[in-house]
């Protein structure tokens, strides 16, 4: 969509120096002569090789056929088989002529293509400059503020090296041009638009992070203080503590009452806390189902005390955690729904990230790294691999990933998924594999759940 990196980078800014523009004029001479070159051998050489070919055909045909070609032979067949004859001996010269000027061409690609790499080695392809290129298309000065490069005031920073800083963007904006423009369209110090199913679109096509915004979000009419915790961990919050205008629902009792309408939502009955949600991670069956006393009772006691939840839905694991004095932070997307808001009500911790996003933690520092139903096979299997390393990353040594009902279909979970996991490196706490049967055993759909443990040297 729009212009390809490469692109970007050969663009030249207009502050370029003298000795830059030269070398641009230099290599647009060579593009031109390799062009022409080319041209000129298209142009010449399919013609002629086409009469080489047919003056080729009717000279064998004459020699084969002289022993009953005639004694007496016109004069202007003579003469036309002379013409024919010199035309063949031009025709080769041709084809010599333009061999040696397709060697040239060959030479002239090859200095073009050592120049072009001696230039990116300059470092004339720096991120820097395919964002100024990028903010130049967009025509939008909102989208040069946002994202462009601005100088610091006191000069030189030595963590950096450098004058400049640019804010944090997701490289995926690049390809999005007008729909970046679009989000950075608003009036400055304003209302900001109430844009959040569009602004998370741009998110989950690779736009993550977001450049920040000169605007003010819409607040809800009638906001009241929330409800103090513990009590908020199982209260529904009012209907004033939401924007609604992005969602299909306009209150939470139709959030609630979702779970009884046909099609399919994202975590259709995540809020109705008295419902399924009340009693998940309570119970441990051997099986599937973990509980959460029994996972946490693997480690010393008091050891896991941070952690995150992947794809956390309304945040209901986070809710039980905090029952045990164990912070989780709750990533989580806002489809069809304000699960953001709704988790945050409830006095835990939301961050609104994909699950494309690297992990914003840094290495060796959580306890424990949990993921229900979101990490599965509808993700493609080399970013599954990226994921998990990730979370290894992560996890502290010794720390937990708890993988909460991975769904597969049965060929794929000794072909591909055990052996990634394996490849990663974790210790295998618990194991436990089972054929999901809802829509019947002929789908060979299986589900398996995992704890595994970082090592811890």
């Amino acid at each position: 969509m729009g212009t390809s990196e490469e692109d970007y980078y050969h663009k030249k800014q207009p502050n370029q120096s003298q000795a830059t523009n030269n070398r641009k004029h230099k290599l647009q001479m060579l593009i031109v002569v390799v062009f022409t070159n080319l041209v000129t051998l298209y142009i010449f050489a399919g013609p002629s090789l086409n009469k080489v070919k047919s003056f080729s055909g009717y000279t064998t045909q004459l020699t084969s056929s002289s022993s009953s070609f005639p004694l007496l032979v016109s004069n202007s067949l003579s003469q036309e088989l002379n013409t024919t004859r010199e035309q063949l001996v031009a025709s080769q010269s041709l084809i010599a002529e333009l061999n040696e000027k397709l060697n040239s061409s060959n030479l002239l690609v090859q200095a073009l293509l050592v120049e072009l790499a001696r230039k990116n080695n300059e470092g004339s392809s720096s991120t820097g400059q395919v964002w100024e290129y990028f903010i130049e298309q967009t025509g939008n000065i909102e989208v040069k503020l946002a994202v462009g490069p601005h100088k610091l005031p006191l000069g030189k920073a030595p963590t950096t090296g450098s004058d400049d800083v640019y804010p944090t963007v997701g490289a995926g904006c690049l390809r999005l041009q007008e729909e970046l423009a679009q989000y950075l369209t608003y009036d400055i110090g304003g209302e900001c638009p109430v844009d959040d199913v569009f602004a998370q679109r741009l998110m989950l096509k690779g736009c993550e992070p977001l450049p920040r915004r000169r605007c003010r979000p819409k607040s809800p009419v009638g906001y009241k203080e929330p409800t103090p915790v513990p009590d908020s961990l199982w209260s529904t919050p009012p209907d004033s503590s939401i924007i609604w205008d992005p969602y299909t629902c306009k209150s939470y009792q139709c959030l609630i009452d979702r779970k009884k309408m046909p099609g399919i939502y994202d975590c259709k009955d995540c809020f109705d806390l008295e419902g399924r949600e009340k009693s998940r991670w309570l119970y441990d069956n051997g099986a599937l189902d973990y509980g959460i006393d029994q996972v946490l009772a693997m480690k010393p006691p008091g050891t896991i005390r941070i952690g995150l939840d992947i794809g956390g839905g309304s945040g209901t694991f986070a809710a039980r955690m905090r029952e045990r004095n164990v912070t989780i932070i709750t990533s989580s997307m806002n489809f069809d729904g304000p699960f953001n808001s709704f988790i945050a009500s409830r006095g835990l911790i939301p961050i609104h990230v994909s699950v494309s996003h690297r992990l914003p933690f840094f290495e060796n520092t959580l306890d424990i790294v949990h993921s229900m139903h979101v990490l599965s096979n509808w993700i493609p299997d080399t970013m599954l691999e990226f994921i998990l390393y990730d979370i290894y990353r992560v996890l502290r040594p010794g720390g937990l990933f708890w993988l909460d009902h991975f769904f597969c279909i049965g060929h794929q979970l000794n072909g591909t998924y055990i052996p990634i996991i394996d490849r990663i490196g974790f210790n295998k706490l618990r194991w436990n594999v089972g054929m999901k049967l809802d829509r019947g055993a002929d789908k060979n759909e299986w589900y398996f759940s995992a704890l595994l443990e970082k090592p811890m040297t």
